[in-house]
């Protein structure tokens, strides 16, 4: 903080919960002029700019999900020192709006958050991290901090090329927690594992990931079928529901939340007693991320990764299904334009949401290939895709005081809704306000058909500007449709990527199926040394044992010289217990060390 305050530009790599949001908050305050904040997830943002607001200072997002005129009165408010905040997409820094805004605004500091998004070596690189730098051309004394949670050595190097930091102050806390437990087992039945542990942290705060907003339903269900209080948490819920049930979780009346990995960015809670992901992500910063949401008070945490056989083929698969074949996007590409009736050279700047499954069927597309084709497009700084979250209607007067008044006289039917637009959002003349439709309901009595009725009403005769609600996934073009004959992928986005996802999922991988002490495992991979951990699954075997798994690993080597039967492995090697048996030779199989035919183990 004291590097930033006296204008140094400034590196700062802390693990999950490590505080990273204080170390760009306190200087954006005590900085003259506004904080510029650069983010890649909306609902980071949002959560943040709730939390600064809460506190009474002036924090506003700028979002995927906004009319062009709401972005307009946004950056007028930034522009004229109505800010003290402003949080945006790496995305929308491109735009020409937000150009001329930037440069005429007096700005006190620049935050780079997810850091690790600028490096082609990061596990979730976006293209247009890499033009932030760019920005310092027009405050070239601002001072500029960036912060990540997870940044390899090769990253972090990245990070200060990129970013062009000079003389960079570089903050780097350790990532071990020694108070936590990384702990992975192979089960058969991973809701029989999970409703174990239920009993066995009994009333306690825990949270259970899952990739898919499918599982988390079906998870949150079996598990309330079972008696226990569960919440439930995905980007796809409205704005009020997660509220709700963040609010019942942070309170303890529901102790469980299952939910995707958009549950837990910026959240302070820190008795969180254990972390079971019942499916795991691709990569190990992800995982660490997730895994590090427990125990931050500083007392005893266990996290637990349950797996079958079947979940590491389904995922090397779901990896290499990131990358449909390059005439696919560009088809997709062309496919997306056309539904949305977007004509060559149109279209910059321009949101439209998108229903993935009507533009799948209409064109016979492939839902995933679609899909993970955005993606791709998005990473090539095509466009922007904010994947399905809900957007709640937001709604400011048109019009100035007097003519609202003369409508209002003359409009019995509308009266009522006017007077309580106007009462409950002071400054609604000025900015775009959330609408709670329920609330609205209750107050005019009336029905949702009603309300959304008048609300037409108000928005066809231009009293209202309505950006109505949506929970489709939301496209952003960053440039006009190009021809196809423009189209182009580039190697970093495609070919390189491709080869790095592979590569960090053999990493996690490794992580899931290696006989080695998992701390120690993680902490290497991120550029640390650390010593054994004797909390995780590996460390607790090898106490229960004279050997290490290393010894036990190389004795079973040593003995499969001479091609064995499991039983005849058991009677050579009685001091190896039979779970540590199985897990060895499965390490060993999968790393094509042994082989096993006719029955029989032997070196490959």
């Amino acid at each position: 903080m004291d590097a930033v305050i006296y204008g140094r530009d400034t590196l700062a790599l802390l693990p999950t919960g490590g505080g990273k949001s204080i170390c760009f908050q306190v200087p954006g305050m005590a900085r003259e002029g506004i904080c510029i904040v650069i983010s890649p997830l909306i609902a980071l943002m949002h959560d943040q700019v709730e939390q600064l607001q809460r506190r009474g200072i002036r924090a506003r997002a700028i979002t995927s999900g906004m009319s062009h005129r709401e972005i307009d009165i946004t950056l007028d408010n930034a522009r004229f020192g109505g800010l003290d905040f402003l949080y945006t997409s790496p995305e929308r820094l491109q735009t020409p709006l937000f150009i001329e805004r930037f440069k005429r605004m007096e700005v006190g500091l620049i935050v780079v958050d997810e850091a690790h998004c600028i490096s082609e070596w990061g596990h979730d690189f976006r293209p247009p991290y890499r033009q932030i730098h760019e920005l310092r051309k027009f405050h070239p004394k601002v001072p500029v901090i960036a912060l990540t949670a997870t940044a390899t050595p090769v990253v972090k190097e990245d990070i200060l090329q990129q970013l062009a930091l000079k003389d960079a102050a570089v903050f780097e806390g350790p990532f071990i927690r020694p108070n936590i437990s990384y702990e992975v087992y192979a089960v058969k039945n991973k809701s029989a594992a999970i409703l174990k542990l239920t009993d066995k942290f009994h009333n306690a705060s825990g949270i259970i990931y899952c990739q898919k907003r499918k599982s988390v339903k079906e998870v949150a269900q079996w598990l309330i079928s079972q008696k226990r209080r569960v919440g439930i948490y995905h980007g796809g819920m409205d704005s009020k529901s997660r509220a709700e049930m963040m609010a019942a979780w942070l309170n303890g009346s529901l102790p469980i939340m299952v939910a995707t990995n958009a549950f837990g960015m910026g959240i302070d809670k820190p008795d969180v007693r254990y972390v079971i992901h019942y499916e795991f992500p691709n990569n190990p910063e992800a995982y660490f991320q997730e895994a590090g949401r427990a125990g931050r008070d500083g007392l005893e945490a266990r996290t637990f990764l349950f797996y079958e056989e079947k979940d590491l083929t389904d995922t090397q698969q779901q990896v290499e299904r990131q990358f449909p074949p390059i005439p696919t996007v560009k088809l997709i590409y062309r496919a997306l334009c056309n539904h949305l009736g977007l004509a060559v050279g149109a279209g910059a700047g321009e949101t439209y949401p998108v229903d993935l499954r009507t533009l799948t069927e209409k064109f016979r597309l492939d839902f995933m290939e679609t899909y993970q084709s955005l993606k791709i497009l998005e990473m090539n700084g095509d466009l922007q895709f904010t994947e399905s979250a809900f957007n709640p209607t937001r709604v400011k007067f048109a019009v100035g005081n007097t003519m609202l008044y003369s409508f209002q006289v003359s409009h019995d039917n509308s009266a009522n809704l006017i007077t309580l637009l106007s009462r409950s959002y002071p400054g609604i003349f000025d900015q775009y306000f959330e609408l709670n439709e329920v609330e609205f309901c209750k107050r005019l009595k009336i029905t949702a058909a009603e309300l959304n009725k008048q609300l037409t009403f108000l928005e066809k005769n231009g009293i209202l500007d309505i950006n109505w609600k949506t929970d489709l996934p939301l496209v952003t073009f960053i440039h006009e449709r190009l021809p196809d004959d423009y189209m182009r992928l580039r190697e970093e986005v495609y070919a390189n990527r491709k080869e790095l996802a592979l590569k960090r999922w053999k990493s996690m991988r490794d992580f899931i199926t290696q006989p080695v002490c998992r701390s120690q495992y993680l902490i290497a991979y991120f550029g640390q040394e650390s010593e054994r951990c004797g909390k995780c699954d590996h460390c607790r075997l090898d106490q229960q044992s004279n050997y290490t798994h290393a010894e036990m690993t190389q004795s079973v080597l040593d003995v499969l010289k001479t091609p064995q039967t499991p039983e005849k492995l058991k009677e050579l090697l009685p001091h190896i217990r039979e779970d540590a048996m199985q897990g060895i030779l499965k390490w060993l199989l999968r790393e094509e060390q042994i082989i096993f035919t006719n029955s029989v183990y032997s070196l490959s």
